[in-house]
């Protein structure tokens, strides 16, 4: 109030805003109680016209607008009277969003920020601090109902929670305070928001001390933030640490010497002042028609007032001012003062705009006419507010818009204790708005004070952030807030603790896996078979091995070829095992596109069977010859021919295979998740299938063929010896089918080598016995013997197969050599 009636003195005595015009005021009570309001807004309209009022105050002075009200609730209500008559009205407290819609209040403007503004203020103070479970207490008026309701809509815009909102009563009811009171004792919740005004919100701070309620946060809005009301020593135990939103502080020049000329005696007739008077010093001025205010020895709750005790004695009028230590002198804290300011000049540069107009160039149609002062109607005062733009002494820059807002910043206040054990609002950040950016700033430097026990930021969830590998599962019934954390499938991963939003986990991309924690997407283990390990190692060694005992195999053979039969068939056969052995150091390491050659072991056992299928045949041939004595010189061109075939239909598919559709290095992800199996790929089945079908084929009919030879008498041994390597050759390789296709990964590529090692090794028995007789038995091994003429009497000579000499009615037969 004071602050107003010393800026109308200041604008008075200036001579470049109104000149010749001389400002007044008349100042109503409201005693902060809507009847109040609604009783002032109806005394300024005494006309006598239904839909036109007299727009004058008591004086007869004529009514420019209204400052005020000093809350929410009385604005609105006194608000919703005058904007029928679109009566300006300017308010410097009043920041209910609903006073915004110019639908409802047309002629309301404020020079505080709305509720729009701070309730997203609001929100970004816990989402700053991690504080996702808040409650809410606010006053049971327009305040406080707007702003939970607007407070609620952007908490849930930001995927934070309220877990509940109590009221304040604004006339005492035990029964709703002891409610409130309950809530915020029992709730899970750290951290609360306050909405209510000073004079509201000092019950429920009584009952918080009266319940010893701490280690709790709260949240403050501009009404009380910065109030002298609650910003006491005695309560810091209690609200000390409480953190909000309060209305910038500024210096007013000439200010606190006005306020210290204030004195019952200069102002005899003003109500007011006495009663001021009377209140700050705790005394009755004499002959006073202000009556002494004994309510104020006891508190709102109807309690004993712990704090001050009332007396009844009569002030002298030499009490002094500056002895006060009370918000009245305090000019530290400018800053709802700041607000009233700047209203009372908003109305003065709205009349200074309307009183410069010229005519002819006026803003009203028709004919581009002005209004004069003191005769205008309130809605021509009103086009110029509506677009108001002024600046301040400060500097700052006022603009309202079309709703009757306006922009600018809030500082973020901090309850410490100053040295003195008084409380100091330490400004920590600022939080800056404007129609097109919000930006909350914390000051890296601010030092925060946390009233808790560790003196440390509080923790106010429902549940804690689910780590790293885990996903929110929403707990149906309860709010987002309260979840269950889930683990990440394999796979999946979350990589951030409490990422917004993180209701289900990433997939990690086809190369990579989860870690054990499902944190982060790691590399797969590429899996083949490698020379390093013991197993690749092993069947290395045993390949190698197998090819050596094969060349000694070719040695000895060559060394005694004179005696051999079918040298060139035993030859082909051991180069055959040869390649067929080599070829699995192809499948051992890691594989590249000129490594997947199938194909070798392909033409390895192809050469190889068709071989042994043309040695066959010759030595049953060879026993049917001589057992019907038909002379036959020389049967090579014929299983040559065989071996010849078999092995240029298998080079003519292979080629083919190689150039159309050659293997290839696969990637396998499907067999383990995990691992990337790195292998061949086979390429086109209807290669591979006649590629290994003809194998197949010349391995049936060497079985047969060989089954057959096994029943050559006993000096024919090599049949006997090539069907027992045909059968192991079968068994393996049949029993290798179900054993390849239940393994996976390394152990396939092992399975496979085994099966071509354990054949070949089989194959290479064929060539056992005559490399016994060869090393071990070399009387039996005599170009007698080879030449096949040997006494029928010595029965302890066994037949090669280059002599098919056999013993028929005690006679000698002519033996039939097949490769002389």
């Amino acid at each position: 109030m004071k602050t107003m009636i010393h800026m109308i003195q200041e604008i008075n005595e200036r001579k470049d805003i109104l000149p010749n015009i001389t400002l007044g005021y008349q100042i109503f009570d409201t005693c902060f109680t809507i009847s109040k309001s609604v009783e002032s807004a109806l005394v300024f309209l005494p006309g006598q016209e239904e839909n036109k009022s007299n727009f004058r105050n008591s004086t007869g002075v004529y009514l420019a607008g209204i400052i005020g009200a000093g809350r929410s609730s009385l604005s609105v209500a006194a608000s919703r009277i005058l904007g029928l008559y679109y009566l300006p009205q300017v308010g410097y407290a009043s920041a209910c969003s609903i006073l915004s819609d110019k639908h409802q209040f047309p002629s309301y403007l404020c020079t505080i920020p709305s509720d729009k503004a701070q309730s997203t203020t609001m929100v970004k103070l816990p989402q700053h601090f991690g504080w996702v479970w808040t409650g809410t207490v606010a006053a049971d008026d327009d305040y406080g109902k707007y702003r939970v309701k607007n407070f609620k809509k952007v908490m849930e815009t930001a995927s934070l929670c309220m877990v509940f909102s109590e009221i304040i009563p604004p006339i005492y009811s035990n029964e709703k305070m002891q409610q409130a009171i309950n809530a915020v004792k029992n709730s899970t919740a750290r951290v609360f928001v306050l909405y209510a005004s000073d004079i509201d919100l000092s019950p429920f701070v009584l009952e918080t001390v009266y319940h010893n309620i701490t280690d709790r946060t709260w949240i403050a809005s501009e009404a009380w933030i910065t109030s002298a009301l609650i910003a006491k020593p005695e309560y810091f135990p209690y609200f000390g640490g409480s953190i909000g939103f309060a209305i910038p502080r500024v210096d007013i020049p000439g200010l606190k010497e006005f306020l210290y000329d204030v004195h019952p005696s200069k102002d005899p007739n003003g109500l007011l002042t006495i009663e001021f008077w009377q209140t700050a010093f705790h005394c009755t001025w004499p002959n006073s028609s202000v009556l002494y205010n004994i309510d104020h020895r006891v508190n709102m709750t109807g309690k004993e007032d712990r704090l001050y005790a009332m007396s009844d004695k009569f002030c002298t009028g030499e009490e002094k001012l500056e002895d006060l230590k009370n918000t009245y002198l305090d000019v530290s804290q400018l800053r709802i003062t700041n607000n009233v300011k700047q209203a009372v000049y908003a109305m003065t540069y709205g009349l200074d705009n309307l009183s410069r107009c010229e005519e002819g160039y006026g803003p009203y149609i028709p004919g581009n006419t002005c209004a004069c002062i003191p005769d205008f109607e309130p809605w021509q005062l009103m086009f110029y507010l509506k677009t108001l733009k002024f600046t301040t002494h400060n500097g700052r820059r006022i603009e309202i818009d079309k709703n009757g807002d306006v922009f600018g910043y809030y500082d973020i206040i901090n309850w410490q204790l100053n040295d003195n054990g008084e409380i100091a609002f330490v400004r920590v950040g600022e939080y800056i708005f404007t129609n097109s950016k919000y930006e909350l700033v914390i000051q890296e430097n601010a030092t925060i004070f946390w009233n808790t026990e560790s003196s440390e930021l509080l923790h106010s969830v429902c549940t804690d952030v689910c780590p790293p590998g885990t996903w929110k599962g929403i707990r149906h019934g309860e709010p987002i807030c309260c979840f269950d954390c889930i683990p990440c499938a394999d796979g999946h991963v979350s990589r951030e603790p409490g990422t917004d939003g993180q209701r289900k986990c990433d997939q990690c991309d086809e190369d990579y896996w989860s870690n054990a924690q499902k944190s982060k997407c790691v590399l797969k283990e590429v899996e083949f078979l490698a020379f390093d390990e013991a197993l690749g190692f092993t069947l290395v060694i045993l390949s190698m091995f197998g090819a050596l005992v094969v060349l000694a195999v070719t040695i000895v053979y060559v060394i005694y070829r004179h005696t051999s039969s079918d040298r060139e068939l035993s030859f082909l056969i051991q180069i055959s095992l040869v390649i067929t052995l080599l070829s699995t150091m192809l499948f051992t390491g890691k594989p590249y596109n000129w490594s997947c050659k199938q194909v070798t072991l392909a033409l390895g056992f192809s050469l190889c069977l068709s071989c042994i299928l043309g040695k066959t045949i010759s030595l049953f041939l060879a026993y049917r010859i001589s057992k019907s004595k038909t002379p036959l010189t020389s049967i090579h061109p014929f299983y040559q021919k065989i071996s010849l075939i078999s092995v240029l239909i298998e080079i003519g598919i292979c080629t083919a295979y190689l150039v159309l559709e050659p293997p290839r290095v696969y990637k396998n992800m499907e067999s383990q998740n995990k691992k990337i199996i790195q292998e061949c790929s086979e390429g086109s089945i209807k290669f591979l299938c006649p590629v290994f079908g003809i194998n197949v084929f010349l391995a049936l009919l060497c079985f047969l063929t060989t089954f057959v030879a096994h029943q050559l008498p006993d000096n024919y041994y090599e049949g006997k010896c090539i069907t027992f390597g045909m059968l192991v050759f079968f068994i393996i390789w049949i029993s290798f089918v179900p054993a390849y296709l239940s393994t996976k990964g390394e152990f396939e590529v092992a399975m496979e080598i085994f099966a071509i090692l354990a054949s070949s090794y089989g194959l290479l028995g064929i060539f056992a016995p005559k490399c016994f007789i060869i090393l071990l038995r070399p009387k039996r091994n005599t170009d007698e013997i080879v030449g096949g003429r040997v006494p029928t009497t010595d029965k302890t000579i066994q037949l090669t197969s280059a002599s098919v000499s056999s013993e028929l009615n005690n006679t000698m037969v002519s033996a039939v050599v097949l490769n002389d």
